[in-house]
């Protein structure tokens, strides 16, 4: 029996079309869609990183339903609980994993207190696609550059946090737009074995079992491999091709 092809694509960041601002990440949405080899996909929205916000999930029902052609569905883990069968339920009868942003550290503890990380973990190994912008591009990797505290205290540095660990390497999002990411996470990377992948808004990166490639809804976001080797500083530009590349190569200093 063939193995099902495991699937993530994490984005940097960008807008799906709340109140007063405009869609920025359609191209890669339909992407997504498309991995699924289906025309009108079940997409799951978790926004546990917002506070399960309800407008959050307006925009998700009107971007992936309304436009997408999507059938949507979410779960609130923090306004309802549910089973340990309700929760595989819902997540493994889906095709789409669609995670929101927000408070990352929060989000991840509260999946891991109602077993959520678990179940994620066998929707991974099914094939579902895993997806999700800032928060819920964080969370697919090993490590991630988080804005967690700053979210209490403006003035908090930026922290290193602990994802799933489906990619072995760190994840920075909103690289372009928010002007602290790379001074903080040329810091942070002093200290940290391996590589960061930081990513623009409106970029994306989709992993497809061990390959890759870098995706974009607007021609300037682009992605970058950040690291530290013997004393010296590495930022390099990761180029956008149609073919996939490998994963390991990638991830290695």
């Amino acid at each position: 029996m063939t193995k099902p092809t495991k699937k993530i694509i994490a984005i940097g960041g960008g807008e799906i079309g709340r109140p007063g601002h405009a869609t920025e990440t359609t191209e890669i949405d339909k992407e997504i869609i498309r991995l699924t080899e289906k025309k009108n996909p079940k997409v799951l929205f978790l926004p546990t990183a917002s506070g399960d916000s309800q407008l959050y999930c307006f925009t998700v029902f009107d971007h992936f339903g309304t436009r997408l052609g999507c059938e949507c569905d979410y779960l609130l883990l923090s306004r309802r609980k549910y089973s340990q069968v309700e929760l595989e339920d819902k997540i493994l009868s889906s095709d789409i994993i669609y995670v929101g942003g927000g408070n990352t550290q929060k989000m991840l503890k509260t999946w891991k207190k109602t077993g959520l990380d678990k179940i994620l973990k066998k929707a991974y190994e099914k094939g579902i696609v895993l997806s999700g912008l800032s928060a819920g591009a964080i969370c697919w990797f090993a490590h991630g550059n988080s804005d967690s505290k700053k979210m209490i205290n403006p003035e908090a540095p930026l922290i290193k946090i602990s994802g799933l660990g489906y990619v072995k390497a760190l994840f920075c999002p909103h690289y372009d737009h928010e002007e602290y990411r790379k001074p903080e996470l040329k810091e942070m990377m002093k200290k940290t074995s391996g590589v960061a992948i930081a990513i623009d808004n409106c970029a994306a990166i989709e992993i497809i079992d061990d390959k890759y490639r870098i995706i974009s809804s607007k021609s300037e976001a682009n992605a970058y491999k950040v690291y530290w080797s013997k004393g010296k500083f590495y930022h390099e530009t990761i180029p956008k091709r149609k073919e996939y590349s490998s994963i390991d190569n990638l991830i290695k200093r």
